[in-house]
């Protein structure tokens, strides 16, 4: 029981730790992201083009395989065949009427053409075209001719001119009776559709919402030639039957058609919308064409090797035994991929509290990190389908960003558990298994450094020849018969594709390290040795400003390199730290010994020593300040930050302490008088503060001496080892004997007595 209350306490404890909460729920995401990444509801389809079948394959059902081109020709045929819907409106019979007998009265009351109104003129075209071919006395003739005609319709003998204008134009209405129940479609609309005259169409009310089903309006069509006015005034279109219908329009038949055609009188519009849609119901509606396989039929015999028609029969025979499976089914596959990948993630997660708490405690690294894994298994899966089958490209590239962000431990261990999901969710292959794991751990190993960007480029080149190795191994266990091998241009093939993919995988993190370092919050060897160039804007302004600093800055760089070299550390990143770790003393060099010019007294003998602290202390924060607004690297700014740890201001706090013995005014504050920190958290921080310490420290020996030298950096590394400054490091004890012998060996070499001359004199 009361183990009970003890696991229920802390369980309460931990669900109300914000830390903890936050990253249960970067785990569920994650997991929930590997599950759709890996398409756990679906069985993945392990065939690969070029793949040998040793024992052959069968059907384990009925199906039909489907011919997409045979199917889809006959789906375009059908909706070929859907007529064009158009939408009608009433046709105005009425206006053309009226207008008619505007125009009529105007040629009535004219004694010549030349009198006629200009609308008239152009309505009946009565007039003379200066582009035609004809000549003008013939235009003019020809106008007259039909101007002529139109009159004597209008003064036939026995009526009145009103009541022959009434007559013809109740003739009209009648001759437009035809297309007035059908209606007029625009010839330029019918001409961007590409539809012949005999092209089948439907007309639909404009108000009507409902729409009939396809078959019942193919019922009810009638051609492209009737809705459009030239065809129906030629001799065979229902208009040019009707002329001799009506003698007084007979007459006046050309001037009458020119003048009807120069209305453009539309009254249908094409619905575009409908008509796709019908189009799309033709084409459901075709049944799928193609062969039929009977259950426990050979679809691939023994020993073949998979072509793209063999592929594409499997695939068929896969997708409809896939169908069979209900959402029970996927339900349950989706539960057991979730519970294989809970387990890959505890065990995960138990090696990075173990040898990785650092990336555990950084969140947004480690939610980059994470959504970088899922990432990488989407697309490697999605690159895993031919033609492409460059499923290592992206495995590839992760374990290199890893092992550059991070170390090669983790990045190998990431290769392995992104090679295992990647081949369980795609080919299920034991070979290919061996293959990406092998090829993704040798990047792994080889990237200790990268110094220049030809090395991750080397090193794909490297994954590349073992992609090819491991390709052949692979086949030749497989392989009874040396000779299948030596035959098999399958496998040159595929090891070939893959030693590339491994080479296009380096040009790719090769570009992209400038990304890969802002986005994880590191710095390469390749961006520490551009640093590391004097040129630099802050190094310049360092120079200028505070002479003294920099060459204390540049001191500490190479004894402080050498120290870490000595210990296995990174010592290019110690020597670029260190020329930058005091550029915060520039925004205030006069008060730092080492700016002071000869017989030039300190500014801080008018100060209070608390405020000689504080502006001391002050470096620290007005050099991160530079280093944001310069965009150097955290890592480098992590230098500036911890390269005086918490330790005492010594000097000051002595100071105040003989002031307040002689004010009597009680004890100082030692906190006061202390760097803000935090400590040193790597072991390249800690060798860069001590570095530091005993370099300043050495300047102010009157005669140093091996043993004078020797005695001091000792006594300087055990104050800050007994002040806890090294406690969050992970320096060792050995280590840091082995950091004092090598800072010991360097001062002497810098502070080495000469010989002297005997010419020489005294200074």
């Amino acid at each position: 029981m009361r183990d009970a209350a003890r696991l229920s306490t802390r369980l309460e404890g931990a669900l109300r730790d914000r830390g903890i909460l936050s990253k249960l729920l970067l785990l569920i995401v994650t997991l929930g992201g590997m599950l759709i990444a890996v398409e756990g509801w679906e069985t993945p389809f392990p065939r690969r083009e070029g793949e040998r079948i040793t024992h052959g394959v069968v059907s384990r059902l009925r199906f039909v395989q489907v011919d997409p081109i045979a199917t889809e020709q006959i789906r375009n045929e059908q909706a070929k065949d859907v007529p064009l819907v158009f939408r009608s409106e009433s046709f105005p019979v009425q206006k053309l009427a009226a207008q008619l007998r505007s125009y009529l009265q105007n040629i009535s009351s004219a004694t010549s053409y030349e009198h006629l109104s200009p609308d008239t003129q152009a309505a009946f075209q009565l007039i003379i075209d200066a582009s035609s071919e004809q000549s003008v006395e013939n235009q003019v003739r020809s106008i007259e001719q039909e101007f002529n005609a139109i009159k004597s319709v209008l003064s036939a003998a026995g009526s009145s001119v009103s009541a022959r204008i009434d007559e013809i134009v109740t003739d009209f209405e009648s001759f437009l009776a035809p297309i007035s129940e059908l209606g007029l479609a625009d010839p330029e609309e019918i001409e961007r559709q590409g539809a012949s005259p005999n092209k089948s169409i439907a007309i639909l009310p404009s108000n009507q919402e409902e729409t009939p089903p396809l078959e019942e309006l193919k019922r009810h069509v009638l051609v492209v030639r009737d809705i459009l006015l030239e065809q129906q005034l030629e001799t065979s279109g229902r208009l040019g039957r009707n002329w001799v219908t009506y003698p007084n329009l007979q007459v006046i038949r050309t001037p009458l058609s020119r003048w009807l055609q120069s209305q453009r009188t539309i009254s249908l519009h094409y619905d575009s919308r409908i008509t796709q849609d019908y189009r799309e119901i033709a084409r459901r509606m075709v049944e799928v064409k193609g062969t039929t396989h009977e259950r426990n039929s050979e679809l691939v015999p023994p020993g073949n090797v998979l072509d793209e028609k063999q592929l594409l029969l499997l695939r068929a025979e896969f997708d409809e035994y896939a169908k069979l499976v209900g959402w029970q089914g996927k339900v349950f596959r989706s539960t057991t991929v979730l519970l294989m990948l809970g387990v890959l993630a505890v065990l995960f997660g138990y090696y990075l509290r173990q040898q990785e708490p650092e990336l555990l405690r950084h969140f947004p690294r480690l939610t980059i990190y994470l959504m970088s894994l899922v990432v990488c298994v989407y697309l490697s899966r999605q690159l895993s389908f031919d033609p492409w089958r460059a499923e290592v490209i992206p495995l590839l590239a992760i374990t290199m960003i890893v092992a550059i962000a991070f170390n090669q431990e983790l990045a190998t261990i990431t290769a392995f558990l992104l090679s295992l999901i990647v081949t369980l969710s795609t080919v299920q292959d034991l070979g290919h298994f061996v293959t990406l794991i092998t090829v993704t751990s040798t990047a792994a190993i080889c990237l200790s450094e990268v110094s220049s960007r030809s090395t991750l480029i080397k090193v794909g080149f490297l994954c590349g020849v073992m992609h090819l190795a491991l390709t052949w191994g692979v086949g030749a266990i497989r392989a009874q018969s040396p000779l299948e091998l030596v035959s098999d241009w399958q496998t040159l093939q595929a090891s070939l594709r893959g030693a590339g993919w491994c080479l296009v995988a380096g040009y790719l993190v090769a570009g992209s390290l400038p990304f890969i370092e802002s986005s994880f919050g590191v710095v390469t060897d390749i961006s520490l040795l551009e640093m590391s160039d004097i040129s630099h804007p802050l190094l310049q302004e360092l120079v200028r400003r505070a002479p003294g600093t920099y060459n204390h800055s540049i001191a500490v760089a190479t004894i402080g390199e050498a120290a870490t070299d000595a210990i296995g550390g990174n010592g290019l990143l110690v020597r670029v730290g260190a020329y930058f770790h005091d550029i915060g003393k520039m925004i205030k060099p006069e008060y730092f010994i080492e700016n002071l010019r000869e017989n030039e007294k300190s500014r801080h003998e008018h100060l209070n020593p608390a405020m000689s602290t504080l502006i001391i202390i002050g470096h620290v924060k007005d050099g991160v300040d530079l280093a944001s607004q310069h965009n150097l690297p955290p890592a480098i700014i992590d230098f500036i930050e911890q390269h005086h740890g918490t330790t005492l201001v010594e000097y000051f706090y002595r100071e105040a302490e003989k002031k307040a013995d002689e004010r009597q005014s009680g004890d100082v504050e030692e906190s006061a008088f202390r760097y803000p920190g935090p400590k040193p958290q790597s072991k390249e921080a800690g060798v860069m503060m001590l570095a530091d310490a005993v370099e300043s420290a050495t300047r102010t020996l009157v005669e140093p001496t091996a043993k004078r030298i020797e005695s001091l950096v000792d006594k300087l590394m055990m104050k800050r080892l007994l002040d806890g400054q090294f406690d969050e490091s992970t320096l060792t004890l050995t280590e840091l004997h082995v950091v004092k012998e090598s800072l010991v060996k360097s001062l002497i070499a810098i502070y080495h007595s000469r010989v002297k001359y005997p010419d020489q004199k005294t200074a």
